[in-house]
This record gives C-alpha cells, structure tokens and sequence, in this order.
C-alpha cells in the first residue's frame, strides 16, 4: 500500500515522540504506528477510528477528523479540543510523496492516556462490597 522507504522515513522522524503517531491511508487503514503507539497497543492494519469509543458502530470515521480535508487541500489541518477534561491539539499531516496517506497525531494525548490509567487503577474494584 505505501513504499518500505516511507515506513522506514515514519520511523526515523516520529519513532521517539512522545505521543502516539500513526501513518494512516485514506481508506483509514494504520500503516504504521511509533513506538508509544504500539506500547499503547496500536498496531497497522486496523482501522483508526475503531480506536475510538465515540464512534458509531458502522461509520467509517470519528466526528472530529480532518483526514479528508488535509488530503483534499494538501495541507496540514490543526484542530484544538478538549477531550475528557484534556486539551489536545490534532494534527492530520499529508504526505507529499504518497498522496493517499497522512501522518496523524494529538499533542496532549499520551496525558489524557495516562490520567485514565491513574484513574482505573485508583477506583475501587466495582464488585467490592463495602460495609
């Protein structure tokens, strides 16, 4: 679907971010995913929205993408939001040398991640009974 030399490129720029960051083709399909994304549990060959609980099943994208925009224009699209009381900055970023794929990432998301493992690991077990 997209050429060794783009996949080894992904690596070497995004392998060490500190955020997930995912190749994504324009059917929605992960090409490939850094190191964080696969210590996440992201892997290719899935589709990018099924990793996200907001979508509907049978949609084919999240409400909040931008893929589609950034590979039409040609350009990168930046979005800001707050999601589950986190401030995340959205980057969908075509590739010039393959024109159907896009990196994408949000800055603000391995925090997010990491208040939610905090918060289910401090809850109590929802079968414990208390006195």
């Amino acid at each position: 679907m997209v050429e060794q030399r783009i996949l080894d490129a992904f690596q070497t720029m995004w392998g060490p971010f500190p955020e997930p960051v995912m190749l994504i083709h324009k059917s929605r399909t992960i090409l490939a995913v850094n190191q964080l994304g696969e210590n996440l549990g992201i892997t290719a060959g899935i589709k990018c929205h099924s990793l996200n609980p907001e979508v509907n099943p049978g949609e084919d994208h999240c409400s909040r993408c931008n893929a589609n925009l950034a590979l039409k224009t040609g350009e990168t699209v930046c979005t800001e939001d707050e999601t589950a009381g986190h401030r995340i900055i959205g980057y969908w970023m075509p590739l010039k040398e393959a024109v159907d794929v896009y990196v994408h990432f949000g800055i603000g998301t391995a925090e997010m991640i990491k208040s939610a493992a905090a918060a289910r690991v401090a809850a109590p077990p929802s079968d414990l009974v208390t006195l």
